[in-house]
């Protein structure tokens, strides 16, 4: 089977506006993943279920994410994402964040191999559903996850993505190959390697160190490089001021797609300043200080465009 790349889902970035122009302007992705569903309060949050609706989507794959604390979790989480017409999904085992860590969901997790036992064996309460599993190499220790490696190998996945870090590193420190390897060792299942995949060189590299990965799965490598992709698949990308035009129409796409769904000029500045914290690093920092004290969208349009036609 081909090598494939998949856009990890980024919370606040990749929703179903952005995958779409991402899909319509740069490509080379196989499979898109949206930003993880959750129960709270007891119930589902609306705009992530009208983030999942088929007609608003239109790449060439889509796999919903989902966050189960419990087996009860999962189970109402695999029948909402079914209900929209979806046959596969993605467990997220590997977010990092506090306020998720702190009710033992996504890396949180992982310290507790009896409880993700327990809650992937609910998967196979669905053999009509492909699921897969996005993880870390542990929460505090790398070598946490070969707790888990023979109850992953006993499991009918799609695959397994590993993130290279432990849940403590956030996305912050160096990835660890190391302990990725041994994992990678070990696990039966189809495998991608995820964590600081940056260019085309980082993905050609670990691809050579694991020959045997199914792909990879890249993040904000997409967001600072999005023809990365395409470059990686052999598709010709455009070069020079027809490169920065294709970026720029994107950039202009995200605009007025979410200048139609946010409510007043503050709720979309917000939204269009966020996606600078990791679009187009090396941009002038100049420049890119102007964006992020634009208070006016006027001011925001100019400074943006000062980046695409000097």
């Amino acid at each position: 089977m081909a090598y494939e790349l998949h856009f990890a889902p980024l919370q606040g970035y990749t929703d179903a506006v952005f995958r779409n122009a991402f899909a319509k302007y740069f490509g080379g992705v196989d499979v898109y993943y949206t930003p993880f569903i959750r129960i709270e309060k007891g119930d589902f949050r609306r705009r992530d279920l009208r983030d999942l609706e088929p007609e608003a989507n239109r790449v060439p794959e889509l796999v919903p994410q989902i966050l189960p604390g419990t087996p009860d979790e999962l189970r109402r989480l695999a029948e909402a994402v079914q209900a929209k017409g979806y046959r596969a999904a993605d467990i997220n085992l590997g977010c990092p964040f506090p306020p998720i860590v702190g009710k033992r969901k996504g890396a949180g997790m992982l310290p507790h191999p009896d409880l993700v036992e327990e809650v992937l064996r609910a998967t196979e309460e669905f053999p009509e559903m492909l699921f897969s599993l996005k993880m870390r190499l542990g929460w505090e220790e790398g070598c946490e996850c070969m707790n888990l490696v023979d109850a992953i190998n006993s499991l009918r996945l799609r695959h397994v993505t590993v993130h290279a870090r432990t849940g403590k590193q956030q996305y912050k420190g160096p990835t660890n190959p190391e302990a990725f390897a041994a994992f990678y060792e070990r696990c039966r299942q189809p495998l991608f390697y995820n964590g600081d995949l940056l260019s085309p060189e980082d993905i050609h590299s670990i691809r050579e160190r694991f020959p045997l990965l199914r792909g990879v799965s890249v993040g904000r490598g997409f967001l600072s490089s999005p023809f990365m992709g395409a470059e990686c698949k052999g598709i010709a990308v455009p070069i020079g001021n027809e490169r920065a035009n294709v970026i720029f129409d994107f950039h202009n796409e995200l605009l007025s797609v979410y200048s139609e769904r946010l409510q007043g000029e503050a709720q979309l500045l917000s939204k269009m300043k966020s996606l600078w914290e990791h679009f187009l690093p090396e941009t002038d920092r100049k420049l890119l200080k102007q964006i992020h004290k634009s208070n006016r969208l006027e001011t925001y349009r100019e400074a943006v465009r000062k980046i695409f036609q000097p």
